[in-house]
Parts: structure tokens; sequence; C-alpha cells
């Protein structure tokens, strides 16, 4: 039996819980910061914990009694002044009942808080919170990051739109409300991989507003198109990983919409869906105790000399010293029918895929971006085969079924031959794109295509096509059968053409975001790959790679 008493202050909520592992059950007490106008502001927020946190923490110790192995607290990643006024209070308490101190990762509690409630084994998390949006999935030793947004968490973009309009802190549940009048108006969708991002369509709404388009239009077009996004890139980390387990956390995981598209999104694909209990989801040191049980009883404590808070703490910095169940499987079966994150693949002679309508999504947004994507992949991998890229024949486009017929490649999907020979062609490959002006807008190992080893020459010699076409005089297409050991693009359905090194770097750091998530070797893999594009294109797009790095939250 292990009784932990958790304290959570990352931003808004003064929270102070106790988890017993014998009963299972978790006493939570909280009182959230609510300014009165505007959003969080970190003086005043820390301000709320230095007044509150004695009082929660007070009730319950009266709860607990002395009967405390170990005090938890979130480390980070969070506002500065609030984890030192909650570190402090922890570090205090340690001291004072002399037992050990755990230093927990406020997002992987997110995460952990899902697991354990749901019994999953090891899913994919999407946190939707106010400061983050991410994708998790564990593989070799940590939670690696998916996906993620690339400017604002999902939670503070809402509040920004609410705050145009004078609305009071939390503007989530004013926008699910508001929202429950509208109607649908068009507004921007951006997905990259498995990477979203909220300023585009946050400053389009505000525009709209302004215009003089009803605000509840706005609310629910805004939900519609940014909680679909959530559930776009949910289902391609599903489709990467193998995956058939989906955990939500995070306060704007309340969200009814959002629960329900995420809920029908899995059904659809035969995956499980969780969502714990809302006092869960929002900041709370319920799963700041859970998941501080779990490391503690895996010996992972922390010395209070050494417990400073980084509020910049990943969730990817995080050694898992804790069972946390098996990596995500990244293998699956070359069948005759498979479902991809956003279409239905049909394997023969040919290759016939199908973009399936989405029941989460509005069905003019979902009709728009099946449309647009069907003719951006013909177009695009037709250019990419003119500029040297090994791609599939396009042999039929029809637009209005969200249909395409293309010629069958390769053996299997890059995941099943993840070698830094291959990720260096597919360097090479984007790099040729990028020189031609458009990006691939989802290149991962599911849209790699490569020979199997097993269908490699004796000698294990990698040839090319041009090679043997060179020294037998075969036809293209006869030397392709004789061995075709190419690494072929697929899939450019997210692609678009663009002169901007961002629009490239981007490409960079979808491609090495999914390494993360399907290979024990993925630093090596990116390197290689990072000096195959720099060497055939342009070094200044790596160089705009590690400032897109950069921005990732909490980095």
């Amino acid at each position: 039996m292990t009784r932990i008493l958790g304290i959570e202050g990352t931003a808004w909520c003064a929270s102070a819980a106790l988890h017993d592992t014998a009963t299972d059950e978790t006493y939570i007490e909280s009182e959230a910061y609510e300014p009165e106008s505007g959003g969080i502001h970190p003086r005043e927020a820390a301000e709320h914990m230095r007044e509150a946190i004695p009082d929660v923490v007070g009730t319950v110790r009266e709860h607990a009694g002395d009967d405390i192995d170990a005090v938890a607290f979130s480390r980070g990643p969070g506002l500065g002044p609030c984890l030192r006024i909650v570190a402090t209070a922890a570090r205090a308490l340690s001291l004072r009942l002399d037992v050990p101190l755990v230093g927990v990762n406020h997002m992987v509690a997110h995460l952990e808080i899902g697991r354990h409630t749901s019994g999953f084994d090891s899913p994919v998390c999407l946190n939707a919170s106010g400061a983050n949006a991410h994708l998790l999935g564990y593989r070799n030793g940590r939670y690696r990051v998916l996906g993620e947004t690339m400017d604002t968490g999902v939670g503070n973009a809402i509040d920004k739109f609410t705050r145009h309009l004078g609305w009071s802190h939390p503007g989530g549940p004013k926008v699910e409300e508001c929202a429950r009048a509208g109607e649908y108006v068009d507004l921007p969708y951006v997905v990259k991989g498995m990477d979203f991002s909220f300023s585009g369509i946050m400053s389009a709404a505000k525009h709209a507003v302004d215009d003089g388009v009803p605000v509840e239009d706005v609310c629910f077009s805004l939900q519609e198109n940014v909680f679909a996004m959530l559930a776009e890139v949910s289902e391609r980390a599903l489709s990467l990983t193998g995956a058939d387990e989906l955990v939500l956390g995070g306060g704007v995981g309340q969200n009814t919409r959002l629960r329900s598209m995420l809920a029908e999104m899995c059904e659809a694909r035969g995956a499980d869906f969780h969502a714990p209990e809302p006092r869960f989801l929002r900041d709370n040191a319920g799963m700041i105790a859970v998941l501080g049980a779990r490391m503690y009883e895996a010996g992972d404590t922390i010395a209070v000399a050494e417990s400073a808070v980084d509020p910049d703490f990943r969730p990817d910095e995080v050694e898992v010293t804790w069972d946390a169940g098996g990596d995500v499987a990244v293998t699956r079966a070359e069948t005759g029918e498979i479902r991809g994150a956003e279409a239905v693949v049909r394997l023969g002679e040919r290759v016939e895929k199908s973009r399936v309508g989405k029941g989460y999504r509005h069905p003019a947004l979902d009709e728009r971006l099946r449309r647009e994507r069907t003719r951006s992949e013909a177009r695009l991998t037709s250019l990419a085969r003119r500029e040297g890229v090994p791609t599939p024949v396009v042999y039929d486009v029809d637009d209005h079924e969200s249909r395409l017929v293309f010629e069958r490649v390769g053996d299997a999907d890059l995941v099943a031959e993840l070698t830094e020979a291959r990720v260096r062609d597919v360097g090479r490959h984007l790099a040729a794109c990028h020189a031609a002006g458009f990006v691939h807008g989802d290149p991962t190992p599911r849209n790699v295509r490569v020979a199997s080893a097993a269908s490699e020459p004796p000698n294990g010699e990698r040839r090319s096509r041009e090679r043997v076409t060179r020294e037998t005089g075969a036809s293209d297409r006869d030397a392709t059968r004789e061995s075709d050991d190419r690494t072929y693009l697929i899939d450019f359905g997210l692609g678009y053409h663009t002169e901007h090194v961002e629009d490239y770097a981007m490409d960079l750091h979808v491609f090495e975001g999914s390494l993360a998530g399907t290979s024990d070797d993925a630093t090596a893999l990116a390197a290689a790959f990072e000096d195959a594009y720099a060497a055939a294109g342009d070094p200044e797009v790596v160089a705009q790679l590690r400032e897109i790095e950069s921005r990732g939250r909490y980095q």
C-alpha cells in the first residue's frame, strides 16, 4: 500500500490530493484562480498560489493524517513563479514528514492519469490543455512527441479569441455554449503531418466577428475546425504507430464536442477511446499523486537539493522508470485492404485509394478537404515523378468520389526497413521536391514505400533502376521488376506549392518527429536524413528546422 500526497500549481489551479494505491481512491482539494478579465496574469497567479496552496494542502493533510509515504509535486512545465511556490511547499512537507520527494512532469501526468483510469496498455495520448496541445506515444523508454502545436496551446488560442470579444477567462466553456446556436462558415484548417497551427484560424475568427459574421457562427465553426484538426492528427498518430488505444488529457478535453469527435473517429477505425472524468482532465493534484505513486514505487525520487523546477520541462525529456506498457507497434500486414489515417487502400495489381468521409467532421469541411487533397495528391505525385523522385504512376483520378488509382510500388512501408540508407533517400527526394517549389506535407514512414529486404538481390547489393537499365539494356518497367530497390514517396495529399523556407523545414520536422515514434535509433537516422538533405538541397532549410524545433511548447 502506498499513500502519496500530490501538489499541483503550474498556472491557474492550486490543488492538493491524496492517492491511496490500496483502494485506488484519490481525494482532491482545489482552488482555482479566476481573473476578472482577460487571461492568466503570472503575477496574480503566483499570488493566488501563495495564498491557496497552504489551504488546500492543509485540507488534504487533515484527510490523510501523517500516514504519507512520499510527497509529489508538479516540477514543470508551467509558470515559473507558480512552480516555485508549489516546489517550496512540497520540499517543506517532505522534510517535515521525513518522506521522499517526487518531481512529476505535469504533461506526462495528464497522459498517465488517462492510462491509469482506462487500463490501456500502450495508448497514444492527445493532451489538449490551455498552454499545450500535443500527441504522445511511448517508445524506447520515453514518451515521444509525435506531433504538437507550432504556435500556441489550444486553450490559450481559444482564450485569445474570447478576449477579443471581451469575454472573461476561461473562454472555452463560453465558446462551447455560444456554438450551440451557430451554423458553419469557412475558416482556415492547418494540419502538417501530425503538427498543427492555431494562429491563422484565430486571426480569421477575430476578423470574421469584426466583419459582422454572427458570433455564434464563428464559435461553432471555430470548434468544428480546431477539434477536427485535433481528431485528424490523433488518427494520423494511431495510423503511424499502429496503436489501437487513444486517451485524452488536459482541460480542453472537458469539451463535449471534442470528446464526441475523438470517440467517433476511434469507433470508425476500431480503436478504443477513453477520456477521464472531468476532475482528472483539468489541472489537478490527483494526476500528480497517481503518477507520483508509480514513480515512488519505481524508486524514482529526487533529493531536495536537486529539486529545482523547470518551466520548460518537456514530456520527452522524462526517463520513464515505471511500467508504461509496451512500445507502440509499428508494423502492419500488407493485406488486401488497409485503412490509413484518412483513406481506405485496396491492394491488387494496382492500388485503389478512396478518401472516406469522416463522420466527426462537419460535412462542408469534410467535402472540401477530401476534394482538395485528392486533387493535390494526383497533381503533386505526378510532378514529383517528373522531378526524378520515385513515385507511383497515377492511372485515374475521380475528385468527386475522392478516389485515385495508382501503380503498386514497393513491398512495405518504410517502417519495415528504417535504415540510414533509406532515410537518406527520403532526404534527397524531399530536397528535389522543394527545389521544384512544393512540399510533401506529410512525409512519415507510412508515406514512404520500399522493397522489403527479402526481395533484394542475394548478395545484398542495392541496385537502382537506372543501374539495372544501364547494365542489362532492359526497359524501365522490366528493370523495375528485376530489382526494384527504390525508395518511393507516396500520399502527397497534404502537399502544396510554396517558396517559403519555413514550409520546406516543416517537411523535415514532420519526418523527424515521426522517426521518434517509430524507431529506437531516431537520433542517428535523423542525422543521416539531414546530411543527405543538406547535400542535395538548401542548407538554409536545415537551419530553419532548428528554429522550428525551438518553438515546441516548453522548449
